[in-house]
C-alpha cells in the first residue's frame, strides 16, 4: 500500500527519471492550545521546559558528506554532521539521538549573508540531505546570502530511518488489493495493514512514539539555536508547510521568513486530506487530458475502464513482473506532479492500453523508491509512522465504506484507492494519534509567506488560503500561481520566483492575496 506523498515538484521530477530510468528557545509557548492532545496511550503531552544547555550549546563536527544509499556524495562545497537531540522532549535531559545534516555556506560576500536556511522537501518521510544538493540549482540566488541547510527529520533515512519491512516482503505485499471487491480482498487488505504497523514496531521500538511532527518542529528550533541563528528561516514545500506551521505555532517569536509552497490544508483531517487528494489529482488529470484533446470526463472514465480491467487480469511487463491495478495507479499520479510528465503518462497509458504495463510499472517503481536490483527505499515507511503518530483519526472498514461513493464523485481514478486508504493506512497502529488536525495559530510572529499553485494535484491550491487564515491576521500572507505541478517556486513563474526572493533576501512582504499567472 502507497499512500500519495506530498512531495516537491523537483523530488517528483527526480523520481519520474529514476522510474522512466541563537536567540530565545521560545520554550513552545503555544503549546497545549489545541484541545486535540494524546491520549493515555500516545506519547506525554507534558510541556517540555526546553532542551538542557549540553544539546544547546553543543558543536557541531561538520566534514565531508558521504554518499547515501539513493545518492552519490556531493560535492566540497557541502559538509554533513550529526544534531544530538532529545528521544523525548518532555525528558529532554534523556536519551538522545542522532539527527543527519547538510550545509553548504552561502556563497556571496559573507558580509551580506543573512543565516541559515532551512529545508524540508516533503513527504513526510523525504530525505533532505538527499535532496538538498540537486535543489542548490533552483535555489542559486539564495544561496549567495543563506548558509542551505537540510536534515533528515527523525525516523527518516540516516536520522534513526526505520525500515518495517524486507524487500521481499515489499513486493509480495504489492499482490495485496489496495481497492478489495470482496470480503476476502478486505480482510487481506486490512491483514497486511495491520503486518506492516508490526514491522515497523518491532523495528523502531521506542522512537515509533516520538517521530511526530510536533517532535520535528522542536528538533527545528534546537537547531537553529546549534546554528547560531537568532530566528527561523525555513523554506517548506508540500509536507514541510505543515512541519513551518506547527513550528510557527509552538515558536511564534522565533519566526524569521518561513516561505510555505504546495501548502497541506491544516483544517483536513484524514478523510479531509484523502478527499483533497482526490480533488487535486482528478483536477491535474483533468488538465493533463484536456491538453491531449480528450473529453476530461471521458478521458477519466476510459482510464478508470482500464484499470478495473487490470484490476481482474494484472498486466505482464517486460521484467516478468505483473503490473497490478495499485501499481498502475501509482503509476499514473507521479507524472502529474509535473506538467513536463504528461508525455510520459501518454506513452505509458498507450502501451497499457496495448496490454503492455511496463512503463507503468517503471513509473511506479520510481514513486515506490525500487531500483532495479529489486531494492526498495523506506520513504513510505517513514512516510507512515509518522503520519500514523500525528492522525488521530482513524476510520473504521464501515465507516470507510460508507464515504467511498462521496470519495468516487470525487474522483472516479482515484477516489476509491484514497477512500480505502483511510482505514488501511494506519489500522491497528501500535501507537495512538496526536491530533485530528495540526494547530499551526501563530500570534504575533512576523509575516509568513504561504504559496498556492492552482493546478496543485498533491496539496490542492484550497489549502493554501486556509492556512494564511489558520496562521492568523497579519501572519498568513498569500501568494497564488495559475500554474500547473505541485509546488510553485522554480517552477518557470518569473512572478513567483522573484516574489519569495525578495522576501527571504529583502524581507519585502508581498500584498496578500497577490497573483501571478
Amino acid at each position: 500500500m502507497t499512500r500519495f506523498a506530498r512531495w516537491t515538484a523537483a523530488t517528483a521530477a527526480a523520481l519520474l527519471v529514476a522510474g522512466c530510468g541563537g536567540g530565545s528557545s521560545g520554550d513552545g509557548e503555544n503549546e497545549g492550545k489545541n484541545s486535540d492532545s494524546p491520549s493515555a496511550a500516545a506519547p506525554s503531552s507534558a510541556t517540555p521546559s526546553g532542551p538542557p544547555a549540553s544539546l544547546t550549546s553543543q558543536k557541531l563536527d561538520w566534514g565531508r558528506c558521504k554518499a547515501t544509499s539513493d545518492s552519490p556524495a556531493p560535492g566540497n562545497d557541502w559538509q554533513c554532521a550529526t544534531l544530538k537531540v532529545p528521544l523525548d522532549y518532555a525528558k529532554p535531559d534523556g536519551e538522545t539521538i542522532g539527527l543527519a545534516l547538510i550545509r553548504s555556506k552561502a556563497s556571496g560576500d559573507q558580509s551580506d549573508r543573512i543565516g541559515s536556511l532551512l529545508f524540508n522537501f516533503g513527504g513526510p518521510g523525504g530525505s533532505g540531505v538527499s535532496t538538498m544538493p540537486s535543489y542548490e540549482s533552483v535555489v542559486g540566488q539564495l544561496h549567495d546570502r543563506y548558509d542551505l541547510v537540510s536534515w533528515d527529520p527523525r525516523g527518516v533515512a540516516a536520522s534513526e530511518g526505520v525500515r518495517c519491512r524486507s524487500d521481499k516482503e515489499i513486493q509480495a505485499a504489492e499482490s495485496v488489493d489496495a481497492t478489495p471487491d470482496d470480503a476476502a480482498e478486505e480482510t487481506a487488505y486490512f491483514e497486511d495493514a495491520a503486518d506492516f504497523g508490526k514491522g515497523c514496531e518491532k523495528a523502531a521500538g521506542k522512537l515509533l512514539s516520538h517521530v511526530s511532527t510536533t517532535d520535528t518542529a522542536r528538533d527545528m528550533d534546537l537547531m537553529r539555536q546549534v546554528l547560531g541563528d537568532q530566528k527561523m528561516h525555513y523554506f517548506g514545500i508540500s509536507y514541510g508547510t505543515e512541519l513551518g506551521g506547527v513550528y510557527a505555532h509552538l515558536f511564534p517569536k522565533n519566526v524569521g521568513r518561513l516561505v510555505l509552497d504546495a501548502v497541506v490544508d491544516p483544517s483536513a483531517d484524514t478523510v479531509g486530506h484523502a478527499k483533497n487528494q482526490a480533488l487535486g489529482f482528478q483536477r491535474a488529470l483533468d488538465n493533463y487530458l484536456t491538453s491531449t484533446g480528450q473529453d476530461p470526463k471521458q478521458g477519466s472514465q476510459k482510464i478508470a475502464d482500464l484499470l478495473e480491467r487490470i484490476d481482474a487480469n494484472p498486466l505482464a511487463t517486460s521484467s516478468g513482473r505483473k503490473l497490478t491495478q495499485s501499481l498502475a495507479l501509482t503509476g499514473i499520479v507521479l507524472p502529474l506532479y509535473s506538467e513536463q510528465g504528461w508525455p510520459t503518462l501518454t506513452s505509458a497509458l498507450n502501451a497499457a492500453e496495448d496490454g503492455d504495463g511496463s512503463e507503468l510499472l517503471a513509473l511506479a517503481d520510481g514513486y515506490n523508491d525500487r531500483d532495479s536490483s529489486g531494492n526498495y527505499g523506506t520513504t513510505t515507511h517513514s512516510q507512515r509512522v509518522i503520519s500514523c503518530l500525528d492522525d488521530k483519526q482513524r476510520p473504521t472498514p464501515a465507516e470507510t465504506k460508507k464515504q467511498l461513493a462521496e470519495f468516487e464523485k470525487i474522483s472516479p481514478v482515484f477516489g476509491n484507492f484514497l477512500g480505502w486508504d483511510t482505514a488501511g493506512w494506519c489500522h491497528n497502529w501500535p501507537v495512538a494519534g496526536q491530533y485530528d488536525n495540526p494547530e499551526v495559530s501563530a500570534p504575533g510572529a512576523e509575516p509568513v509567506l504561504v504559496v498556492g499553485n492552482t493546478g496543485d494535484p498533491a496539496t490542492p491550491y484550497e489549502g493554501a488560503r486556509k492556512m494564511a487564515d489558520e496562521l492568523g491576521k497579519g501572519v498568513g500572507v498569500e501568494l497564488t500561481w495559475k500554474g500547473e505541478g505541485h509546488g510553485a517556486y522554480g517552477s518557470g513563474s518569473d512572478c513567483v520566483d522573484s516574489t519569495v526572493n525578495g522576501y527571504l533576501l529583502n524581507g519585502t512582504v508581498p500584498k496578500d492575496g497577490k497573483v501571478c499567472s
